[in-house]
């Protein structure tokens, strides 16, 4: 029983000697990790430190002290790792190495560097976003701007981005919709100088496919959205191709007064006058007529028409 008794006595020395050891090396790799993150080398100092980790969980009671600092060290680290990924613009690996730091931040109850983490993850699809948009990658730069809608609702310039993606990408209802939550997030401003944009784009394209209806409706649309003489111009053509000469003289005389000094204001006055002549009203077509005599190109005409009402 005697012998039992020194055997265990050795055995338990022995493991006082090796859990002291290992607590020695568990400090020295936590050291070295330490001076790692002290010169910036954070991928370096966090194998460190989870390496230390380890050793020091190994060790039980000894290493709770151990155990805790690299349970706090680690999800800051991971932090800046991901921080250093999004100013190298590696959207993918940073947006991978964020989610990272909040389940292990989580996992170690470190909530406020989970928080900042989150914090950061929009934004890190709003850059993604912005850097696709100037490629003109519509479509990735749609997927980034809604996945920053998703993670922060609130955020206008993500939902007046998205609207130009959209828009970028001939996802027009889709763009409009964006647009208009982007005014209801407090972008109205921007959001209806781009919806005033699209829709004259749309304008411009239904006239030249002669799509009268369409073309007016879209015109008008921009100009309410802000206020263009273009939008007015088109309205203008589309109706006098489609045969609505009264509402073509509407739109024009409303081009005319918004651009009164525009280079195609003697044409558009000329115009006109020729449509009132049209419609019989001889004082109307005079009063435009008048209006286009000093144009090099529709002048002479425009005289000889005033001529004529004489």
């Amino acid at each position: 029983m005697k012998k039992i008794f020194v055997s265990l006595a050795a055995l338990f020395a022995a493991a006082a000697m090796m859990s002291a050891q290992s607590m020695a090396d568990a400090t020295e790799t936590a050291k070295l990790a330490n001076e790692s993150l002290s010169a910036g080398e954070y991928q370096t100092a966090l194998e460190g430190f989870k390496e230390a980790l380890k050793m020091a969980e190994a060790c039980g009671e000894d290493g709770l002290e151990l155990v805790a600092t690299c349970k706090d060290i680690i999800p800051k680290t991971l932090n800046a790792i991901a921080k250093d990924l999004l100013k190298d613009k590696n959207y993918d690996e940073a947006l991978a190495k964020f989610a990272e730091t909040v389940s292990v931040a989580r996992e170690y109850g470190d909530d406020e560097t989970a928080a900042k983490a989150e914090e950061l993850i929009p934004q890190v699809y709003m850059q993604k976003g912005g850097s696709m948009l100037n490629a003109k990658d519509f479509a990735g730069a749609a997927e980034a701007y809604k996945k920053a809608v998703e993670l922060d609702p609130d955020n206008g310039i993500a939902r007046l981005r998205l609207g130009m993606a959209l828009d970028g990408a001939d996802r027009d209802d889709e763009a409009v919709e964006a647009y208009k939550a982007a005014a209801a997030a407090g972008q109205e401003k921007n959001a209806n100088a781009q919806l005033g944009k699209l829709y004259l784009r749309r304008s411009v394209a239904g006239l030249k496919a002669k799509k009268y209806a369409d073309a007016v409706k879209d015109a008008v649309t921009s100009h309410e959205y802000v206020a263009n003489p273009q939008a007015l111009q088109v309205a203008g053509q589309a109706s006098q191709l489609s045969g609505k000469n009264a509402d073509a003289i509407k739109y024009f005389e409303q081009y005319l007064e918004a651009a009164p000094n525009a280079k195609n204001a003697g044409q558009i006055a000329y115009t006109v006058g020729a449509l009132y002549q049209q419609a019989k009203n001889n004082a109307k077509a005079k009063e435009y007529f008048s209006k286009a005599t000093s144009d090099p190109k529709f002048g002479a005409d425009a005289q000889k028409a005033l001529n004529s009402l004489k």
